[in-house]
């Protein structure tokens, strides 16, 4: 493998800027929770991969940055696993969020965090898992561990692949990154546009395969969907579910619901359930309010103010929902999943900062969903899909169909990986 001389000390820069960002986090680590469980999960990985893979074991290992990338890899994960039955699985992630949300996920015999990307971890990693496939997901491009994959000649493939010309690998500092982008055997990508991206740039295995977040989202159509405490609160009246709302998006929220009809429904999932913020919300509503962690033996039909202060429930909210509401495009945190609510086929409200969310372009010139930017337009957009039931089906058979046409990534994936 050839590295100019400009790439070698690139490179090395990049190995010494590492070692430095680890000192850092185990200082930040003595401040930060989340940061403290990420540095000490790593100190425990290569004990944990030791203890549980032998160099007997014939072995996938799967990555994923954190619990976003894992669902939208999850569907590739399952038809794998089906594929290679003998195979003991890895699955690691690099933030703390994704690990401790599937640390004993069944999709895999183990679960580790990444260690950070230098030259000696990457080796010592691939030493242990001695990985006969290796499926990175989405965003994750970590230059020793995938020019060490491909030194050792192991198969990889990076799934629901999105590329923007602004990013680091296509800039003059970060060219010598493309070696370790081209070590993969292909790369499967969600649109046109990333294929071309990465052509112009000298690498030409890549298929456009789509966003296997839609074989994802597809698939719950399939799965028992019925929450029994929903459904009594619910209590057959039109339902409306904002998930993973942040304060910008509740401020505006609270408005609607303070000033709405008594037989209107709202169930709100904060992104952040931390007692202080969740008591902030129900503070700012006027509104009869439950909580989930209060519900237990309250007559849930009688109030009009469902919050969910906890984690897994949303996707199947949306099974109950007229209309769906999206949050982090209001502020500027980023959009949330918008192919969840979609797949049940009603109408999504977002904020306007989506520019870097093609499905949510996509969707809104089909008609499918509405980007609001203040309170008067949602209200006005609110108002509209409540008042008229056959507007609201219509919009919202249009993001069903979306959901359906867009299917296909997994077999083409699955596809190659039998070659």
């Amino acid at each position: 493998m050839y590295f100019s001389l400009k790439e070698k000390l690139l490179r090395n820069l990049y190995n010494i800027l590492t070692y430095i960002a680890d000192f850092h986090l185990r200082i930040i680590a003595l401040f930060n929770d989340k940061i403290r469980r990420g540095v000490k999960g790593r100190k425990q990985t290569f004990e944990k991969l030791r203890s549980t893979i032998f160099s007997t074991d014939k072995t996938l290992w799967f990555h994923c940055a954190s619990l976003g990338e894992y669902e939208q890899g999850l569907p590739v994960f399952e038809a794998i696993k089906t594929m290679y039955p003998d195979h003991k699985i890895v699955l690691s992630f690099f933030s703390p969020s994704g690990y401790e949300a599937k640390k004993n996920t069944a999709i895999a015999d183990l679960v580790i965090y990444l260690p950070l990307d230098s030259l000696k971890n990457a080796k010592l990693i691939l030493d242990l898992v001695h990985p006969d496939l290796v499926v990175f997901v989405k965003y994750e491009i970590w230059p020793n561990y995938l020019l060490e994959i491909k030194i050792r000649n192991i198969k990889s493939i990076l799934i629901s692949a999105i590329f923007r010309r602004d990013q680091a690998y296509f800039k003059i500092h970060g060219k010598w990154m493309l070696q370790a982008l081209a070590g993969f055997d292909k790369i499967f990508v969600q649109n046109e546009s990333s294929q071309q991206i990465l052509k112009d740039n000298g690498i030409t295995q890549v298929d456009v395969s789509g966003d296997t977040r839609f074989d994802r989202v597809y698939n719950q159509l399939s799965a028992n969907n019925t929450v029994d405490f929903i459904e009594e609160f619910k209590a057959g009246k039109l339902c409306i579910v904002a998930g993973s709302t942040w304060p910008e998006d509740e401020k505006l929220l609270a408005n609607f619901i303070n000033g709405s009809a008594d037989d209107l429904k709202f169930i709100i999932a904060p992104h952040n359930i931390k007692p202080a913020q969740i008591e902030h919300l129900k503070k700012a509503l006027t509104k009869k309010v439950v909580l989930y962690t209060e519900k237990d033996n309250k007559d849930l039909a009688g109030y009009q103010v469902l919050i969910l202060d906890t984690i897994g429930l949303l996707f199947k909210a949306f099974n109950y929902a007229s209309i769906a509401h999206i949050g982090g495009a209001v502020g500027t945190t980023g959009l949330h999943n918008t192919l969840e609510p979609a797949v049940f086929g009603i109408p999504i409200i977002i904020g306007h900062n989506y520019e870097k969310f093609p499905e949510a372009h996509d969707m809104i010139n089909l008609g499918g969903m509405f980007s609001i930017s203040n309170a008067s337009e949602l209200h006005s957009i609110l108002n509209k899909l409540i008042l008229d039931p056959t507007f609201r089906r219509d919009i919202g058979a249009r993001n069903l169909d979306y959901i359906e046409k867009n299917r296909g990534a997994v077999i083409q994936i699955l596809d190659y990986i039998r070659k």
